[in-house]
């Protein structure tokens, strides 16, 4: 099993995003695996997802040994590019309903509430600053075609005894937290957050190692020849290890048993420069994070500095679900970003974009992740799929692949979650070539609805074809 691909021809990020170029002066200097080495368990990508599962493991057993192999720095894959939007998985209640039955679903989704509530007092306590603010997320509708895209999963929590979650909220209100008239309806989730997302896997990277973890950077896995134990190698050493967890999230395509089961996409993103009096005088102060409602949806917040930070996703599609160097060098698809921006705040339509970044989302049909272990290789785990909202559930899932990895008997290893089916991709090259035409009528048909004009019929078709998104519309 080979798990490591370049992010560039030399193994560096093409463009840094403004997360990572703000945490670079602090960041302590990579240790590179050499020689041979031994642990009870080894965890490929120091993402989120591999270090919480790093921290999950020590706080269930602190004697066991964990090693964690990131093949660049931790956080330079997706944990360093995304929006550090901090989300329940309630919009998704409906998928989790579907893939885990009610009682998990429920389960799952509170857990995840109480996951956004407990992370600033967790990163806190270790004497961490992560930026990290409830301030509550609004689900918009900036075309009359999307309004009401949130009924189905009100619906969903009103069946699970949760229908106090999400509040719908007037165009005047949105108006007023979001200082844009773009967005007609909305309803509002106050559980939710924002984090700075680099500053985050910074602090989780120092309390793992300050927990015991071994990290290892600069240590891109090439193989892993399983046995008891299993054996990876790296460009210069080795790692014995009783139990391994791959949490390489878009990466993990490289695994053929994993290729079949998500696709990669691009994101891209937009940062101004910090403009805290223009934002006052917008009236967007209260540090709320926004999405609308299209397909390819657009989700848009703010820092503690003040600047505007304005995604995109729905970006291109890679070949053999591979990300490309192209991936971090998306022109289009930050054009994209730059055009919604402009049209949803016509009012900052001078203020200079001082960086854009791009990077790529491991989307599953439903958007929810894969967790379990390998057929055969009993001791090899897998959690990835975090289809663009793992900065908060990927905390759930450290958790879970900690149970795993420890044996553990217990919810968080045997709820709907666990190794459970899905329908998988078309193979190649029709997956790429099938999914490039339903990407296409996905766009034609989200302009369509903003510009409030007919959609084709064809593109409506074809839409229905392209997986889940963020939230279950």
């Amino acid at each position: 099993m080979a798990l490591a691909s370049s992010r560039t021809a030399s193994g560096r990020l093409v463009e840094r995003s403004q997360w990572l170029s703000d945490i670079d002066p602090a960041r302590p200097s990579a240790n590179a695996l050499q020689g041979p080495s031994r642990a009870d368990v080894a965890i490929i990508g120091g993402g989120f997802v591999g270090l919480w599962t790093a921290i999950s493991i020590k706080q269930l057993d602190p004697s066991v040994a964990v090693s964690l192999l990131e093949m660049n720095r931790c956080g330079d894959g997706a944990s360093g590019l995304n929006g550090g939007f901090v989300m329940s998985w309630w919009p998704k209640v409906s998928s989790l309903i579907a893939a885990c039955g009610r009682d998990d679903a429920l389960w799952l989704a509170d857990e995840t509430s109480r996951a956004v509530e407990e992370l600033g007092s967790f990163v806190d306590g270790h004497g961490h600053d992560v930026e990290f603010r409830k301030s509550g997320w609004l689900w918009s509708a900036t075309s009359p075609a999307h309004v009401g895209a949130w009924n189905g999963v009100l619906r969903s929590t009103e069946a699970l005894g949760r229908g106090d979650v999400f509040r719908e909220v007037s165009r005047d209100e949105i108006a007023r937290r979001t200082g844009s008239d773009a967005h007609l309806a909305g309803v509002f989730e106050a559980v939710n957050g924002t984090v700075h997302p680099a500053r985050l896997t910074l602090a989780l990277r120092s309390i793992a190692e300050a927990m015991g973890v071994a990290i290892y950077e600069g240590s891109p896995v090439v193989r892993i020849e399983h046995g008891e134990p299993a054996r990876l190698a790296t460009p210069n050493g080795t790692v014995a290890a009783d139990r391994v967890v791959v949490a390489t999230n878009a990466w993990a395509a490289s695994e053929a048993s994993l290729a079949r089961r998500f696709v990669c996409v691009g994101s891209a993103v937009v940062a101004t420069p910090p403009i805290p009096e223009r934002l006052e005088r917008i009236g967007w102060t209260g540090g709320e994070s926004v999405t609308d409602s299209q397909s390819a949806v657009t989700y848009y917040r703010t820092t503690r500095s003040g600047r505007v930070i304005f995604g995109k996703g729905g970006g291109r599609l890679f070949y053999s679900g591979k990300p490309s160097n192209n991936v971090f060098q998306d022109a289009k698809g930050i054009g994209e970003a730059l055009d919604d921006f402009r049209r949803v705040y016509p009012a900052l339509a001078d203020v200079p974009i001082e960086r854009s970044w791009s990077g790529p989302i491991d989307r599953t049909w439903d958007s929810l992740p894969l967790i379990g272990s390998f057929g055969r290789a009993r001791n090899v785990f897998y959690g990835v799929g975090w289809s663009g909202n793992g900065v908060n559930p990927s905390r759930l899932g450290g958790r879970i692949l900690a149970g795993l990895a420890l044996g553990r008997k217990e919810r968080w290893t045997e709820n709907g979650l666990v190794n459970r089916k899905v329908w998988p991709f078309p193979p190649e090259p029709f997956r790429y070539l099938g999914g490039s035409v339903v990407r296409a009528a996905v766009a034609r048909k989200d302009r369509a609805e903003i510009e409030r004009r007919r959609v084709s019929p064809i593109d409506k078709l074809l839409s229905r074809l392209a997986p889940a998104g963020l939230e279950d519309k």
